[in-house]
Parts: structure tokens; sequence; C-alpha cells
């Protein structure tokens, strides 16, 4: 499966991604195999509330590095279905004329209640990515508001996407969500109140570079949607300032550090997963998960009691079982 991915099997790319997704034993295998072929892309986050064209604002960005020659690959993370856990909106349902191209691979996955903008399969989604040869995997993150601030894990570059009249530019300061943005992407900038927008967020963005090594962000006017293609415009200059960061990052070696805090990420996540699930397949079949709830609930006991019985169960603690 893993062969087949690196030769560009767009179905087995699908079926490893499913693996992850529904968390299959074989899925950490896989990933063990893939791992050693990743790394190589750029990888373009793009966040921002629902409603401000994140979609449509990617779906340009696929055209632009298509017509470089590029590779891309794109993951869409969409809200889960409280039933199925699916995502509820498909992924050519928003890039449909990307969708057949053989050189885009887009994904849909569903938040399946993660915070943060990401689902956390997202992670090794992009891996699948890499791994299968794409020069740029694009990550669009949920549209949740205020919590959307995992992708500065998983980004080397990332836009934030506001609008004028909305409220996004107050909000994203309320959040901090806007210390995470390389590039502010002010999109459907022909509506009315766009340039009191655009003059606010200059006023409250660094006047400049800190110091050599520093990027100092910038706003980037776009219209994505119009009737006519020629009223389209600022794509251009997004892309240009895109490829501005890229270049930045790489005579800074700031790179390097991104790439280090990405694994660092990553680890945590992996070890927080593993451990969840050695902690509940430990339980599973015992009881004992329903009857430390019902202890709760009764307060003879409560939940960091609970936690440490169970860590000191199922994991050794420093200076036990040392061998």
């Amino acid at each position: 499966m893993v062969q087949r991915l690196r030769a560009g099997d767009r179905r087995a790319a699908a079926r490893l991604i499913t693996w992850v997704e529904d968390g299959m034993d074989d899925h950490n295998t896989a990933m063990k195999l893939i791992y050693p072929h990743t790394g190589h892309a750029m990888i373009l986050g793009v966040t921002g509330s629902s409603g401000v064209g994140k979609s449509t604002l990617v779906d340009h960005l696929i055209g632009g590095f298509r017509q470089q020659g590029k590779t891309v690959g794109v993951v869409v993370v969409d809200p889960s279905s409280p039933f199925s856990g699916g995502a509820f909106l498909g992924d050519r349902l928003r890039i449909q004329k990307h969708a057949q191209d053989e050189g885009v691979f887009i994904r849909s996955l569903a938040s399946r209640g993660y915070l943060g903008g990401l689902s956390r399969a997202t992670y090794d989604v992009i891996r699948i990515m890499e791994a299968m040869g794409k020069e740029i995997v694009i990550v669009e993150t949920l549209g949740a508001g205020q919590d959307e601030i995992d992708i500065i894990h998983v980004a080397y570059t990332c836009l934030l996407v506001i609008t004028p009249g909305m409220g996004d530019d107050i909000q994203a300061m309320k959040a901090g969500i806007m210390e995470i943005a390389d590039i502010i992407v002010l999109n459907k900038a022909d509506l009315d109140g766009a340039n009191s927008c655009l003059r606010y967020l200059q006023s409250v963005l660094p006047g400049g570079c800190a110091g050599e090594n520093k990027w100092a962000p910038r706003v980037i006017q776009t219209v994505s949607v119009a009737s006519k293609p020629e009223d389209i415009r600022g794509i251009d200059e997004l892309m240009a300032g895109i490829a501005e960061h890229q270049e930045h990052l790489r005579v800074s070696s700031a790179i390097e550090q991104v790439r280090s805090k990405r694994v660092e990420y990553e680890l945590g996540l992996i070890f927080q997963d593993e451990l969840q699930r050695t902690v509940f397949k430990g339980l599973k079949g015992t009881g004992k998960r329903r009857k430390y709830i019902k202890g709760v609930l009764e307060s003879k006991t409560d939940p960091y009691t609970v936690v440490e019985e169970v860590m000191s169960t199922y994991i050794k603690r420093e200076g036990r079982g040392k061998k």
C-alpha cells in the first residue's frame, strides 16, 4: 500500500487516509513506513471564520500553484455529523474544478469534536500527501472562529482570512488568533468598509521587522468572487506574498525552527493518543470505567483521584519497573 502511495496511487492514498481517520490497528505500521518519505512539501494553512471565503481562495491558490507546475494536496477539515462522525461537506462540493486534475489530491476530514480547527487525523494525512509526492499541501481549517490556532503547529505559512463588516478583525484581536498569521487576507475587499478595515489592521500590526530574522505580517486585499473574471483581484499578490514568506523562512533558517516545533507538537499528540488507547484498552471489559463514573457522580471520588489510580495501574512510574 505504501509503495503504491509513493508511486502516486490515489486509491492507495484514499485507503490509507481512511485507516488513519478510523484509527485502524495497521495505521501506525503504515505511518512508520510513510514517515521517512515526508518533510519535503510546503505546508500552507488557511484559517478564519466561516463565510469569509476560505474555500474560494483555496480554489484560486490551487490554480496558481498548478500554473507553476506544482502538485498540490488539499486537506479540508469539515464539521462532523453527530451521528456518523463523518464530514458534513464533501471535498468536491467546494473545490470542484480541480477534483479531476491528476496533479491535485483533495480530501475532506471530519473535525470529530476536536478544537483548534483541525482534527487529530489531519497531521497524519498531511504526511500521507507528502509521501505521495505533493509539493504543496494546503490545509483549510474548520471555520469555527476563535479556537483555530492549531494550524500554527503544522503550517509553514499561515493565512488568516477576514472580511470587512463582519467584526472578524475585533474577534481576531480578542482571541489572539492574529498572532498566528504570517499573512492576513482581507477578502471581499470590494465591500463597503474595506478601506477602514484595512487601515485598522495596518494600525494594529507591527510596523516592521523587529530584527533581521523577523517576519513582519502584512495585509493583502483580495476579491475572490466576482461576476466578471477581470474583477477578481489580489490573487497574484497573495501568491507573491506566500512565496516571499517561504523565501524568508529559507534565508533566515527559520524553517528549521518551524519543522522542529511541528515534530515536537506531533510527538505530543501521538503520546496523548497512545496513552489514551492503552488506558481504555486496559479498562475494557473490567467494569471499572462505569465504576469510576458512578463514583464521581455520587461524590465518592473525584476525576483527579480516578486519573491518579488509573495512571498508577497502567503507566509505570519513574523508578518503578526499571530493568
